[in-house]
């Protein structure tokens, strides 16, 4: 299942995966020499992601991993993922998308393997739980640095630490858990492609209502 073109799991982890100082209150502000040195969440760290089972809303944190957040609302700018799939899906685990190849379902066997052309060096350290929003890498074998893709992404759906220290998490989704939860559970194929393309449209900010 995984074969070197994967962007995901190092064959280990997934073999892992299948076998089984409080401070007293004071009115006095803190920090606050250095704390407009530090980077803040906005409303455009918000993005929003609508697919034919429903909306994802998702909050990127800008804050643990700056440059995946950027990249991310870069890529969102620009449309690149519209049109894209979740291209693998895992009931139990996770939904992956953001392969700019997935646009081509006569090309579904190169799903997984697309990407813009570079990589995002690793900002590792949140951990995994469900409706964490983390990037796709390629294997500690060939990518010793853990360093993420340029946009292909993963959405837990239940909290799989065994992955923690190993992947850069940079969100969380706020909104649309089920809908995920409707992704994951779609008939697929032999290498975890759902069977209907679930295709995504990705915009900045909430969703109107």
């Amino acid at each position: 299942m995984l074969k070197k073109s994967c962007f995901f799991l190092a064959s280990l982890a997934f073999a892992l995966f299948t076998a089984s100082a409080e401070e007293k209150e004071t009115n006095q502000p803190k920090d606050t020499a250095d704390m407009k040195d530090k980077p803040t969440l906005v409303e455009e760290d918000i993005v929003t992601l609508t697919t034919p089972d429903g909306v994802i809303v998702i909050k990127l944190d800008s804050v643990a991993a700056p440059k995946h957040a950027a990249n991310f609302k870069k890529l969102v700018k620009e449309g690149f993922y519209d049109g894209t799939t979740f291209h693998r899906v895992i009931p139990g685990f996770m939904i992956q998308g953001g392969d700019p190849l997935s646009k081509d379902q006569a090309k579904r066997s190169e799903h997984g393997t697309g990407g813009p052309g570079y990589t995002i060096p690793a900002e590792i350290g949140k951990k995994h739980k469900r409706g964490s929003l983390a990037a796709a890498r390629q294997g500690d074998q060939v990518n010793p640095k853990r360093e993420s893709s340029g946009s292909q992404f993963y959405i837990c759906v239940v909290d799989t630490a065994f992955l923690d220290g190993q992947y850069t998490v940079f969100g969380e989704v706020i909104e649309g858990m089920d809908v995920a939860d409707k992704i994951v559970a779609k008939p697929r194929d032999a290498r975890d492609n759902p069977k209907e393309p679930v295709t995504m449209k990705a915009k900045l900010g909430r969703p109107k209502s």
